[in-house]
């Protein structure tokens, strides 16, 4: 680590389903061609998509983190990660996505801590705004979805495209009210946020609050076993992992890269999941590999480069679980879409 100096880091939070993936995409589609990226992704399910959502690429590296909160319960995790992708990757720049339940208090600290003094420059912290999250109640009212606005050097308005005239006004009166002002506040095209708003972008706020007692005392870090790249679960045996912590319940599975489904029976199951349902899956289908995205309701399919298994994160607000299938029946309900 001692070569590299003062390398960029951005963090880009947002509450579940906001888009923060989405919007990295487009920054990665327009990466200066003499930089090298590396791009760590948080997940708060145990089995872990978004790192199967990027694609392959000699100048973009992707580490993913399932199965926590960087902030808490994986903050060993996290400093053992990026000092690793430093070294070996030498990156021109670092992009950190949170999990859309973590809070980014704890991460800033770490990155401004001795360890990564004169190492790294944590540049304005981004944080994404779905407007329709401001019609629900239960989302307004969540300590982190409040604090992940609170510690927002600068906000993207994202999914605007699916916005109501009314939801983006109460958006853009939302975020005025926030004090001090922000740097900027952009409202994201389909997705796509301008690379210069990165590369642009100043050192972030000195002054971070404290991570909050929900986060401080989350209990047990997770296995590191299970990860990315360890062996795939035996044909037809898939692996389902159960976690739950700060008011939401998740569910993972992982299969064999040879099983294989009908990708319009499983669309169809997964779009008939409530509404509160945050799917994300990557699966082997027999209209080849695709990526399911479901977030407030509607459900995206699009075609994916990931061939090392299929998987699934469903999440729910613990409050909803009721519509939330149990591990047993959402396992026996996917093996009906499988292909016979």
């Amino acid at each position: 680590m001692s070569a590299l100096s003062d390398v960029p880091v951005h963090i880009i939070t947002g509450f579940l389903g906001s888009g923060k993936t989405t919007l990295i995409h487009s920054l990665i589609e327009q990466k200066p061609v003499d930089e090298k990226w590396a791009i760590l992704v948080n997940e708060f399910g145990q089995i872990g998509i978004d790192q199967a959502m990027f694609e392959a690429r000699d100048d973009v590296v992707v580490k993913g983190l399932p199965g926590g909160c960087l902030c808490c319960q994986l903050a060993f995790v996290m400093q053992a990660a990026l000092v690793n992708l430093l070294s070996r990757s030498q990156p021109d720049r670092v992009i950190i996505e949170p999990s859309g339940l973590g809070h980014p208090a704890g991460l800033v600290d770490l990155l401004r801590s001795e360890a990564f003094q004169g190492v790294v420059d944590v540049r304005d912290i981004v944080t994404t705004l779905d407007p329709r999250r401001l019609d629900e109640p239960r989302v307004v009212a969540h300590e982190t979805f409040r604090d992940q606005l609170e510690i927002a050097d600068a906000i993207a308005l994202t999914l605007c495209d699916q916005s109501t005239a009314e939801q983006l006004n109460a958006a853009r009166a939302f975020v005025a009210e926030r004090w001090p002002p922000r740097k900027w506040v952009h409202e994201v095209d389909h997705g796509r946020l301008p690379l210069s708003r990165l590369l642009e972008s100043g050192s972030a706020q000195p002054d971070a609050m404290e991570t909050p007692a929900t986060h401080q005392t989350l209990a047990t870090p997770p296995s590191l076993e299970g990860g990315f790249f360890d062996f795939p679960p035996a044909p037809g045996r898939p692996q389902c992992e159960t976690g739950a912590s700060l008011g939401y319940a998740s569910i993972g599975l992982r299969w064999h890269p040879s099983d294989c489904f009908d990708l319009d029976r499983l669309a169809a199951y997964l779009g008939e999941l409530s509404r509160d349902v945050r799917v994300k899956g990557v699966f082997h289908t027999h209209d080849g590999w695709r990526l399911l995205n479901r977030a407030d309701g509607a459900l995206s399919v699009t075609p994916s480069t990931w061939r090392q298994d299929s998987r699934l994160e469903v999440i729910a607000p613990e409050a909803s679980t009721q519509r939330l299938p149990d591990a047993t029946a959402l396992k026996a309900a996917l093996v009906d879409t499988m292909e016979a």
